[in-house]
């Protein structure tokens, strides 16, 4: 972080030798800075030279621009956009080659139709808080160590803009989380600041529009009578159901009654059934065998 302050010292040399030059040059061939009719700013020597070592200067300053496009979750997610609120992804892995231990990144958050005009804060003492909002049209957010958002820490997939309700009412100067005043539609983006001020950035979001709120003066809180054709036709449904489950409780439980009534039958035929035994004569004596007179 030493060469934008020699490149400072070096535009500063510049600019008094580039004022030395032009003041000299203008007082001997055009007759001094009153004939230039743009008195010193005119003659401030702001298109010589140094003009390329400011111009450097200002693009090594310049926060590195990354790719990255914060978005609220495609996935399905309760509460994912509300009245007051939205989810965001988390920009994980997307500041480590440009973060140091002791960064902080900030979520700059603004309304879509002022997120052209916004600037980035030189340093933290210069954030713009939450309750700047409604005037400013932008506030800066959820300031979080640079190394929660590596690619191995472990954290929560999504963050929530406008989860702090409790920041609302208070007056103290720090940067919070509040709730968003109005539908938006808002536009955020990530923003890595380090010692010296801002170090990268990533590109704004696409508008997110949030719900809104029903006023409780749109309310009817009498229920809408219904015509006398839909009571009609939802009392002719009425009956016609009872009756057809009517009919087939009818159907089942005949159905029923009448196996019962079969099996009762069959048992008490099998109860009361005689059955005649069969008569047997007694033996006849055996005649004798032929002869036996004769003994």
């Amino acid at each position: 972080m030493e060469l934008p302050w020699v490149l400072l010292a070096l535009a500063g040399t510049g600019t008094a030798a580039g004022l030395g030059d032009s003041l000299g040059d203008r007082a001997e061939g055009d007759g001094g800075l009153e004939s230039q009719g743009g008195g010193y700013g005119a003659g401030h020597g702001w298109g010589g030279p140094h003009t390329s070592v400011v111009t450097l200067l200002l693009t090594l300053l310049a926060p590195s621009r990354l790719p990255y496009v914060p978005r609220v979750p495609p996935v399905a997610l309760l509460g994912k956009v509300t009245a007051s609120t939205f989810a965001l992804e988390r920009p994980c892995c997307i500041f480590d080659r440009h973060a140091n231990a002791s960064d902080t990144v900030w979520l700059a958050v603004a309304f879509a139709n002022a997120s052209a005009t916004f600037r980035n804060p030189p340093s933290r003492a210069d954030v713009p808080p939450y309750k700047q909002l409604p005037t400013t049209h932008s506030y800066m957010t959820l300031e979080t160590a640079a190394a929660a958002y590596a690619c191995p820490a472990p954290s929560p997939a999504v963050l929530r803009v406008g989860g702090d309700t409790a920041c609302k009412d208070q007056g103290r100067q720090d940067p919070c989380n509040g709730p968003l005043p109005s539908p938006g539609p808002y536009r955020v983006k990530f923003l890595l600041m380090g010692c010296h001020g801002p170090k990268a950035e990533t590109r704004w979001s696409d508008p997110i529009l949030l719900r809104r709120a029903l006023s409780p003066s749109t309310i009817d809180p009498v229920p809408t009578r219904r015509g006398s054709d839909v009571v009609v036709i939802a009392s002719l449904l009425a009956s016609l159901g009872t009756v057809l489950a009517t009919a087939v409780l009818g159907a089942l439980g005949a159905k029923v009654w009448g196996s019962l009534c079969q099996r009762d039958l069959g048992t008490s035929a099998f109860a009361h059934r005689s059955y005649r035994t069969h008569h047997i004569p007694p033996a006849l004596p055996q005649p004798p065998p032929p002869g036996w007179w004769e003994l």
